[in-house]
């Protein structure tokens, strides 16, 4: 054998995630033909074929369902974006942003049963997150410095029960109705006409959509050309450098928290607008956990995409894939999702991937 033909091809890096993903969807996809060819039974037709048949045959629901994917999308990333921050601020993935989303949209309704009204409510909603956000800076944060990380991601998990009971204490563990029409949030749907079918869309739906879509523009603004944002990627980069230069951690720490209480609120609101307010939020919220591995632990734009991904993802699996096994498959494809990206890219889309060097 000559050496020419042990050199690997000219321009292609087969260690590329790229080149790798690319190998393994021919495979699959030749996999699928050939299987379909002598199946018998029919199975890997309904799998292969049978769901983009519908796609074709019926795109008003395929748009419906995009649709759908994509506010929940929006609203993933607005979640994950929570997430990012505390993380580029402290290198701690944080557990208790999901009961974080739960506390602020119960803080919100509590006070407007107990006579506050709506719009004072939210005020009063966001000093109770500020408040909140000083007491984790205080009592957790900080006699936690140069603490190995797991330390304080096990203390996220001890604020997240402290939340819970707290929570329930006070405003009780019955799920509650979200504030909409006090908060002037739209109801009704929208109906388009397209494809020779209809598609609707819900106002709520749209409303949450560009309101998360605002939030995540003005915070990754924010964040990127502000004396604040260039603060916290200073202590995302390095607490010593940052220490350095006069950056207080106390102070970066307090404002990304309070932004992520921030986050929270508004992600309580829109999810609560959809369904309740209810303890079950915070399995939604830790639905941002397959997000960041998609998009990157570290990256504001990888938490956009891959709340999208995500969003769409999960539901067209669950409208055309779904029946095939009973459905569920929203509840466990994103996990399924992430773990695929962490066999193949651990560091996400737009992570930055660690080298360490001996």
């Amino acid at each position: 054998m000559s050496d020419a033909t042990l050199r690997p091809i000219a321009g292609i890096n087969f260690n590329s995630f790229r080149v790798r993903a690319a190998l393994i969807l021919a495979a699959v996809l030749l996999l699928g033909i050939i299987g379909i060819r002598f199946d018998s039974s029919g199975t890997l037709h309904k799998i292969f074929v049978d769901p983009f048949d519908q796609m074709v045959s019926a795109p008003d629901l395929l748009v419906q369902t995009i649709w759908e994917g994509l506010v929940s999308g929006v609203l993933y990333a607005l979640i994950a974006l929570g997430f990012v921050l505390i993380f580029k601020a402290s290198g701690v993935f944080n557990f208790a942003q999901g009961i974080m989303v739960v506390f602020a949209a119960l803080t919100l309704v509590g006070l407007y049963e107990k006579g506050v009204p709506a719009f004072l409510a939210v005020i009063l909603t966001l000093g109770v997150m500020f408040v909140l956000a000083v007491a984790i800076e205080r009592v957790v944060l900080r006699p936690l410095v140069n603490q190995p990380d797991i330390i304080l991601f096990m203390a996220t998990f001890g604020i997240t029960y402290f939340l819970i009971g707290l929570g329930e204490t006070v405003f009780g563990g019955n799920p509650k109705q979200m504030i909409t029409d006090q908060l002037h949030l739209p109801r009704g749907a929208i109906e388009l006409k397209l494809f020779g079918g209809f598609v609707s869309l819900q106002k709520i739906d749209i409303a949450a959509a560009i309101i998360a879509s605002l939030m995540i523009a003005v915070l990754a603004v924010f964040f990127q050309y502000t004396r604040i944002g260039r603060a916290l990627r200073a202590v995302a980069d390095s607490h010593k450098a940052a220490l350095s230069v006069g950056i207080s951690l106390n102070q970066i720490w307090v404002i990304v928290w309070f932004t992520a209480g921030i986050v929270a609120l508004i992600t309580g609101i829109m999810w609560g607008a959809r369904s309740d307010v209810s303890f079950a939020l915070e399995i939604v919220a830790l639905k941002a956990l397959p997000v960041l591995i998609l998009g990157g632990f570290t990256s504001i734009p990888g938490a956009i995409i891959g709340g999208l991904i995500i969003g769409i993802g999960e539901k067209l699996g669950e409208f055309y894939w779904g029946p095939l096994i009973g459905g569920g498959i929203e509840s466990w494809l994103a996990y399924f999702i992430a773990l695929g990206f962490l066999l193949f890219r651990p560091q996400g889309l737009f992570g930055d991937k660690i080298i360490e060097r001996i």
